[in-house]
């Protein structure tokens, strides 16, 4: 009987020896450099196969719309801490990656699982809206916000969305996934009686089940491409540093609120 501390370990993600790396099973600088490009080894990395190039293209499109969305929060937690410790640039993505969840980047996760979850047991026949119909009732009845729909600024059309869902047809990724989370839209949307698009994410989330992804990686679609962003901010930050501004700025409106609110306080004394 073989003990756990003695199983064998089996690891196709890569190796090396003095004159040899593989990747998945690939002699990295025989067969990928060069000959692929980001994207296909993103893929390579998640799959431990190459994409085919209809694969590609639409991975390609939805790490693109992940890579950069202004001054999020994330931003500013990486503009912030490259302040602090400049010696430290994996420190400050670090610190705006941490800032992806449930309210920013983070719900492609959340929206391929329902979608999944909804179409697990569903015959292929059943009527989307139906069941897009059940997934609002649930969610909104046990007052849960449903992933991957509504967005604070970008009303009644997230405009990624639409460009996303044209790519996906073209390269024959615009199924059924893809349908029911607008139809999950549409039925929020009739039951709020708000505008409820489906946003970036959503889409996301919806393709990754198209593209047959594990629900748990999508999050790391959108680590990877905010990623790339995070580290353009500090660069932006290296040629046209704001973040001490954030900083001052903030301790100077609170100085000033503060002031204020003693002022008012003697008034009244």
């Amino acid at each position: 009987m073989i003990s756990m501390s003695s199983k064998p370990m089996i690891s196709r993600m890569g190796a090396s020896v003095p004159d040899k790396i593989w990747v998945q099973g690939r002699d990295l600088c025989t067969d990928l450099l060069g000959k692929i490009g980001f994207a296909e080894m993103t893929w390579l990395e998640l799959t431990g196969a190459l994409p085919t190039p209809e694969q590609t293209a639409l991975l390609e499109a939805m790490l693109l719309t992940l890579v950069e969305h202004g001054a999020t929060p994330m931003a500013i937690a990486t503009r912030l801490t490259y302040l602090g410790a400049p010696e430290a640039l994996q420190g400050a993505v670090a610190a705006g990656l941490l800032g992806m969840g449930t309210a920013f980047a983070g719900t492609a996760e959340g929206a391929a699982k329902m979608l999944y979850a909804a179409l697990k047991d569903a015959p292929a026949d059943e009527d989307l809206e139906i069941i897009a119909r059940r997934v609002v009732d649930r969610e909104l009845g046990a007052k849960r916000p449903i992933f991957g729909i509504g967005h604070n600024l970008h009303k009644p059309i997230d405009p990624r969305t639409p460009v996303l869902f044209s790519i996906a047809e073209k390269q024959g990724y615009n199924g059924r996934y893809v349908a029911l989370i607008e139809a999950i839209a549409t039925a929020a949307e009739a039951r709020t009686g708000k505008s409820m698009p489906v946003n970036a994410t959503g889409a996301i989330g919806a393709l990754c089940c198209e593209l047959g992804l594990d629900w748990r990686l999508c999050r790391g679609l959108a680590v990877i491409g905010r990623a790339v962003g995070l580290v353009g901010h500090i660069a932006e930050e290296l040629r046209t540093p704001i973040a001490k501004q954030i900083w001052m700025r903030t301790e100077e409106e609170i100085a000033r609120s503060v002031a204020l609110a003693d002022q008012q306080m003697e008034r009244g004394a």
